[in-house]
């Protein structure tokens, strides 16, 4: 690309290819929803114990059950989390349940969970 051409362009245009499925409005979207503790918990939770129904988190997190909603609601609008339901045997409803998507996993793995694991690698290294 031409430096005439660069210099068009809004800052930050280069960090994603040219067509890209998200935006980086998007990108940074999902960061700032895990920079508050409790959807990291949520999403940390669901990666650790696999796809779970809202009472299993509240009970797994300690939660209030509308505190939690309002939470899930956030991750699933930013994409991290998706909502899934399904017909359960023997039962007249459907069994709705939550699971991290692949882009939560990414978030976590290679951001702040990395970041963590580091922290413990250098404290072992010099201690």
């Amino acid at each position: 690309m031409a430096e005439s051409e660069r210099g068009t362009r809004r800052a930050g245009d280069d960090l994603l290819p040219e067509h890209s499925v998200l935006s980086l409005e998007e990108y940074l979207e999902m960061q700032r929803s895990i920079g508050n503790e409790t959807r990291f918990r949520v999403l940390n939770a669901l990666l650790e114990g696999g796809p779970q129904s809202a009472s299993q988190l509240r009970d797994r997190l300690e939660i209030e059950s509308n505190v939690l909603h309002y939470h899930l609601d956030e991750l699933v609008d930013v994409g991290l989390v998706e909502n899934r339901k399904r017909k359960e045997p023997d039962t007249d409803g459907l069994y709705s349940y939550y699971r991290a998507t692949a882009l939560g996993e990414g978030i976590l793995e290679h951001g702040v969970r990395e970041l963590m694991a580091r922290e413990w690698d250098a404290l072992e290294e010099y201690s």
